[in-house]
């Protein structure tokens, strides 16, 4: 098992369940971990769960002034950070485009790329100082491929590959990491939600057309994908950065047909 002996890691959407399932692996592995979400209740019960290796910030990442008080924490309470998890996303709603109200389209768009950006200016800075560090930036299978009815979602999970791809190169003459991993359907509460904008009608059948599209005929755990994420943050994958990590149960290898 990869090792996080001394690291420090800072997780953001920490109260969801990959969130939480990434700040459970992190401390197992011997790392410290510093959680944020927007919601406080879920997240401070993480951190009574982890112990005194765990520290909190409520704060909205898609605000400049809620990243600078959050890294400012950070930094007072562990005084560095090695391994930063920008995780923090919505789905926002399943609707065609034109259907998709514009102040939904701009809250994804906030969450899910202002945030990563916003946490991008912080924690590239720090770690081309220090030398050293690993970013994981959540995607998703909707950020290499369109879905019907979740434009914006689409667009915000495409875009920060981009991010992901640029920050990439602007690190690597200095030891800094960047990497993404791209989920397909996770069972957390975020896809049970989306898997109820599908068929509001029978939440169900929302779930089985979705599972129609994975070769693996299942939802992932968020346990799997806490283990790639340790990987990438720990020195095993010390030669891999600027790519995006599917773990997607097959459904981008080609479409199905039974």
């Amino acid at each position: 098992m990869s090792r996080l002996d001394q690291k420090v890691a800072l997780i953001t959407g920490a109260a969801g369940g990959i969130g939480s399932a990434c700040a459970e692996q992190f401390v197992a592995r011997g790392a410290s971990v510093f959680l944020v979400d927007i919601h406080e209740k879920p997240l401070r019960e993480l951190a009574d769960r982890l112990g005194p290796c765990a520290a909190l910030c409520a704060a909205d990442v898609s605000s400049a002034s809620g990243t600078a008080e959050y890294f400012q924490a950070l930094l007072d309470r562990f005084g560095r950070l090695d391994i930063a998890f920008l995780n923090a996303g919505i789905v926002g709603v399943v609707k065609p485009i034109d259907d998709t109200a514009l102040d939904t389209f701009d809250r994804v768009m906030q969450v899910n790329v202002r945030g990563v950006w916003l946490g991008l200016t912080r924690a590239l800075p720090l770690m081309r100082e220090q030398g050293n560090g690993s970013i994981v930036i959540t995607s998703s299978i909707a950020g290499t491929r369109g879905t019907a009815c979740q434009g914006a979602y689409v667009a915000s999970k495409h875009a920060v590959l981009g991010l992901m791809k640029t920050a990439a190169l602007e690190g690597a003459s200095h030891g800094v990491r960047v990497n993404a991993i791209c989920p397909a359907p996770i069972d957390t509460e975020m896809m049970q939600a989306l898997a109820a904008g599908i068929d509001p009608a029978d939440h169900e059948n929302g779930k089985r057309r979705v599972l129609a599209a994975i070769p693996l005929g299942r939802y992932g755990t968020a346990a799997e994908v806490a283990n790639l994420v340790a990987f990438l943050a720990s020195d095993d994958a010390a030669y891999c950065t600027g790519a995006a990590y599917m773990i997607d149960g097959g459904g981008t290898a080609g479409p199905l047909r039974k």
